[in-house]
C-alpha cells in the first residue's frame, strides 16, 4: 500500500503542476493537441488492435461474459469512432472562460461568473479501453489534468490508447503530465487514489456496482457518481405498435454490455390487452431471454422471473419484464427498482408522457426513443467521461462543460463600501 500511495502521490503533484499551465492555455493550443491525438490513433490502428489482442486473449482464459467481451474489444471501426470523438471534442467551443452570467450592481459594480477547470480528475474505470480517450480529451479540452486508473482486463488497450493522447500533447507543446495513466494492475492505488486529498479533486468512477460502491465507501475526495444502468422502457397503452418495437429490441439487443441498455420492459395493461405478446416474442427471437413475471410468464420461452430479477443490471442479453397498470404504476416500479440512469416511454400521449417525464428524477428520461442513445456522443458532446447519476454539479452525460465550475470576476472604479 505504501509503495501505492507513493506512486499516486509522485503523478498527483506532477498532475497539479501540469493543471496550472493547462488552465491558463490557449484553446487552440487545446485543439491542436487533441487533432493530433486523433491523428496518432489513426497512425497507430495495428499496433492498438495488437495490444486489444493481448487484452482478449487474457479476458477469454478468465471467463469473461461475451457482454464483458463486447465492451473490451477494438476494432478498426471502434478505433476509427474514437478518432471521430477526439475531432469532435477538439472543434467544440472552449468552456474555459465563457461567461455564464453577468450582471451591474447599484454599488458600481459589474459582476461576471465565469467558467474555470476544476483542477485535477481522476477517473477509475474497468473493461472499456475507450474511455482512456474520452476522459483524456474532456478533461485536456476543459482545462483539467487527469490521473487514468483503467481496469485490469483492458491495460495493454488503455496504454496503447493513452501513447496516442501524450503524442498529441507533445506536439502542441503541452505537458505530457496532463494526462496520465497509472501504470499498474495493483488495486491499492485505488484506495490510494481516492484518498489522495490535495492531489485529486474529483473522481469519477465508470464501472460495475461493485466499482461505484467500492469508490462511494471509501472516497475522502468528491465523487461524480455513475451508478448501474438500470434502464427501463415503458410500454404505454397509447404507443405506437411498429414504434415500440424497434425501440425495444434496439434498446437491448444493440449493445447489451453499455450502461444504456434496457435491462427492464414495463408493458401497460392496455398495451398488453391491445397488441398481445409481441414484444416478448420479438425479444425471444432476437434471443434474449426473457424473465418474465405475472401473466407474461405464461408466455412460451419465457423464463420466470426471480425477485432479484428487477433492479438488477444484466449487461447481457437478458431482461426482465412484467405489466404494469398505466404509467403511474411505471413510475412506482422505476422509483423502487431503478438506478436514476435513463427511461424511456413509448407513448403518442402528450399528457402521458409529461406525467412520465415530471414524476421520474432519473439523469435521463427519453419519449420514443432507445436508452442506447444515454451517451454523450450522441447528445452532441463528441465523447462523456460518464453517465452521472447524483445530483451534485454534473447529471447525465459528463462532457467538457460538465468537468468545470465557476468562479466570479468582480469589476469595480475605485469603488469601495458604504
Amino acid at each position: 500500500m505504501a509503495q501505492a500511495r507513493q506512486l499516486i502521490d509522485t503523478l498527483g503533484k506532477a498532475a497539479r503542476l501540469a493543471a496550472i499551465e493547462l488552465a491558463q492555455a490557449p484553446a487552440e493550443v487545446k485543439r491542436q493537441a487533441l487533432l493530433a491525438a486523433a491523428d496518432a490513433v489513426g497512425a497507430g490502428t495495428a499496433a492498438i488492435l495488437q495490444a486489444n489482442a493481448l487484452d482478449l486473449e487474457a479476458a477469454r482464459d478468465k471467463g469473461l461474459t461475451d457482454a464483458m467481451l463486447d465492451r473490451l474489444r477494438l476494432d478498426e471501426g471502434r478505433l476509427a469512432a474514437i478518432a471521430t470523438g477526439l475531432r469532435e471534442v477538439a472543434g467544440q467551443p472552449d468552456p474555459v472562460g465563457q461567461v455564464i452570467a453577468e450582471w451591474d450592481r447599484p454599488a458600481g459594480l459589474h459582476i461576471q461568473r465565469v467558467r474555470t477547470p476544476i483542477g485535477v480528475i481522476g477517473v477509475i474505470y474497468e473493461s472499456r479501453p475507450n474511455v482512456t480517450a474520452d476522459a483524456g480529451a474532456l478533461s485536456l479540452k476543459s482545462g483539467n489534468a487527469v490521473i487514468l486508473r483503467g481496469g485490469s482486463e483492458s491495460l495493454h488497450s488503455s496504454a496503447a490508447i493513452h501513447g496516442c493522447m501524450v503524442q498529441g500533447l507533445r506536439a502542441a507543446g503541452l505537458p505530457q503530465e496532463a494526462i496520465q495513466m497509472v501504470p499498474t494492475r495493483d488495486r491499492a492505488a485505488v484506495s490510494a487514489m481516492l484518498t489522495a486529498q490535495g492531489l485529486i479533486d474529483v473522481i469519477i468512477p465508470r464501472g460495475g456496482k461493485g466499482l461505484v460502491g467500492l469508490v462511494q465507501e471509501q472516497a475522502r475526495v468528491p465523487v461524480f457518481a455513475h451508478l448501474e444502468g438500470i434502464c427501463h422502457v415503458y410500454a404505454d397503452g397509447a404507443a405506437d405498435l411498429d414504434k415500440a418495437r424497434r425501440v425495444v429490441l434496439n434498446a437491448k439487443t444493440r449493445r447489451t454490455g453499455v450502461c444504456g441498455a434496457a435491462e427492464c420492459l414495463l408493458i401497460d395493461r392496455a398495451f398488453h390487452a391491445r397488441h398481445g405478446d409481441v414484444l416478448i416474442r420479438d425479444l425471444i427471437e432476437a434471443g434474449v431471454e426473457v424473465r418474465a413475471e405475472g401473466e407474461l410468464s405464461r408466455i412460451a420461452g419465457t423464463v420466470p422471473a426471480q425477485p432479484d430479477d428487477f433492479g438488477r443490471e444484466f449487461l447481457d442479453m437478458i431482461i426482465a419484464a412484467r405489466l404494469v397498470d398505466g404509467v403511474d404504476g411505471a413510475i412506482a416500479h422505476i422509483r423502487q427498482f431503478g438506478s436514476q440512469h435513463t427511461e424511456s416511454i413509448l407513448t403518442e400521449d402528450d399528457a402521458t408522457a409529461a406525467r412520465f417525464f415530471a414524476g421520474l428524477d432519473s439523469a435521463i428520461l427519453m419519449r420514443n426513443a432507445s436508452t442506447q442513445f444515454a451517451d454523450g456522443g450522441e447528445f452532441g458532446m463528441g465523447a462523456e467521461i460518464g453517465i452521472a447519476t447524483g445530483k451534485m454539479h454534473a447529471r447525465g452525460p459528463v462532457g467538457a462543460e460538465q468537468l468545470t465550475t465557476f468562479k466570479y470576476l468582480v469589476t469595480g472604479d475605485g469603488t469601495i463600501r458604504a
